[in-house]
């Protein structure tokens, strides 16, 4: 079931306003969060040299 963002926003629209911004608050660290594991993975394309994978040998 998809639900639709309009159905979403009528939700939330429906708590009392400190809920809301309660949420709103959980919704931005869950973003902020997000944001730096994107930057994070930039950091590591280096080390995704399969010629270097020695830790995917299945001989141990």
């Amino acid at each position: 079931m998809k639900v639709k963002k309009e159905e979403i926003k009528a939700m939330i629209l429906q708590f009392p306003v400190e809920e809301i911004n309660e949420l709103i608050a959980e919704i931005r660290k869950a973003l902020e969060i997000r944001e730096f594991m994107k930057l994070a993975e930039t950091g590591f394309t280096e080390w995704n040299d399969p010629e270097e994978d020695i830790y995917n040998d299945e001989t141990f």
